[in-house]
């Protein structure tokens, strides 16, 4: 049994009755009564008859068949009257006759509960030692039914009460349970939609890209070959049509570069996002002069694909940013993997800058424009968010988070 699920004290109520009648039985026969080869007579055919009309109405009966007043009011009279009349025949059948002080708060609503204690506090009392007939017995009897009805009806109605707000609190655990099963589910639709809508965007990105850059360069460079092959008697001419092609080839090989840089990172296909991180960090700092920390909390789980992607690229864009605009000496980049949530913080000491609307810096000369507005386009595809918070000469912090969703689609 897990630790979190509560104790069913209906496996330990549900045998008691039959427990209690078998041992006030077997005492029976230890210490018999006077004439006790006739009362066995009596006794065990009204045994069985108990034991009988207990597996009947209450042992071998589901939860859903006891949770019913009219047929619990009937078993419970039933048991008592058949307590009462073992008890005429020995004293000893008192042990059996408790139980209806344990079954009472159990199977019956309160008010019939209580009216339950009353009439086997009576039966224990008065069964016995019969009707009180002085002054002093009348008064003990009534002081020890006075007692036990109030005490175990306060305690009883107390754990009725109880047991009532576990079975709410077990119900709205179950409905929670369930809505978070179904948000999950949604969850994890909204995420497939994302990445297949992210996938056709990547799709349409790259048939630009070759459209506007490697397929024009590359027609350009045919064009150039073509020109210079009409030129052989032209040498001056010549070089220059295939100079032009060259720098055409080296500019259709950087577009191409690029392309493929804005799809996996090499540096996740060798390392773990931390790890690749640390070192993005480590030669970039390396490159820029500038000191970059790494650090990790809780516990590094493999991330979908597409969010450790995103959260790559941040980290990327971000320190190319804090290289172009942000003039700072110290950066400190965070990953932090909660239950449900992996964040990303990058924190520099460099000039800031007013956030606004779009909370990105103003673009430097020669600046793509991809920024960090990019970076928010291809968070929203992993369904993750990404807030900026600067002021001039107070440095900027970014923090990027995702939902922690890993390989396989567990999150």
């Amino acid at each position: 049994m897990k630790s979190d699920e509560p104790i069913d004290l209906r496996r330990f109520l549900t045998p008691l009755p039959l427990v209690l009648l078998g041992v006030a039985t077997a005492l029976s026969l230890v210490q018999p009564e006077e004439g006790a080869a006739d009362a066995r007579v009596t006794v065990f055919p009204l045994v069985a008859v108990t034991a009988a009309w207990t597996l009947a109405m209450y042992t071998l009966r589901s939860r859903e068949w006891t949770g019913r007043t009219g047929p619990m009011l009937v078993y419970v009279a039933v048991q008592q009257v058949l307590a009462a009349v073992l008890m005429t025949q020995h004293p000893i059948f008192f042990v059996f006759a408790v139980i209806g002080f344990v079954q009472a708060y159990d199977l019956l609503p309160p008010q019939w509960a209580f009216a339950s204690v009353v009439a086997t506090s009576l039966i224990i009392n008065l069964i016995p030692g019969g009707i009180p007939d002085t002054s002093k017995r009348i008064a003990i009897a009534a002081a020890s039914v006075f007692l036990q009805t109030c005490l175990i009806g306060l305690f009883g109605n107390f754990s009725y009460r109880f047991n009532e707000r576990s079975e709410e609190r077990r119900r709205l655990v179950t409905e929670l349970k369930t809505v978070i099963a179904e948000n999950n589910g949604l969850h994890a639709q909204l995420l497939i939609q994302a990445r297949e809508a992210g996938i056709q965007d990547e799709r349409q990105r790259m048939a630009r890209e070759i459209h506007d850059t490697i397929a024009q360069g590359l027609a350009g460079i045919i064009t150039q070959l073509q020109a210079a092959d009409q030129a052989l008697e032209q040498p001056e001419q010549r070089e220059w049509h295939l100079e032009h092609a060259r720098v055409l080839a080296r500019e259709s090989l950087t577009a191409a570069r690029r392309s493929v840089a804005a799809l996996r990172p090499v540096e996740l296909e060798e390392a773990h996002l931390p790890n690749a991180i640390q070192d993005l960090a480590g030669r970039w700092s390396a490159r820029e002069g500038v000191a970059a920390w790494v650090q990790a909390t809780g516990d590094p789980v493999p991330l979908l694909a597409e969010i450790e992607i995103a959260l790559f690229r941040v980290a990327q864009e971000t320190l190319a940013n804090i290289a172009k605009h942000a003039g700072a000496s110290k950066v400190m980049l965070t990953i932090s993997y909660l239950e449900d949530t992996v964040m990303l913080d990058v924190h520099d000491d460099g000039v800031g800058f007013t956030v606004t609307d779009h909370d990105v810096p103003p673009p430097a000369d020669g600046d793509s424009g991809y920024g960090l507005d990019g970076l928010r386009r291809r968070l929203d595809r992993v369904l993750g968010t990404l807030t900026v918070e600067s002021a001039p000469g107070a440095g900027t912090a970014i923090n990027a988070s995702v939902p922690a969703i890993r390989r396989g689609g567990d999150a």
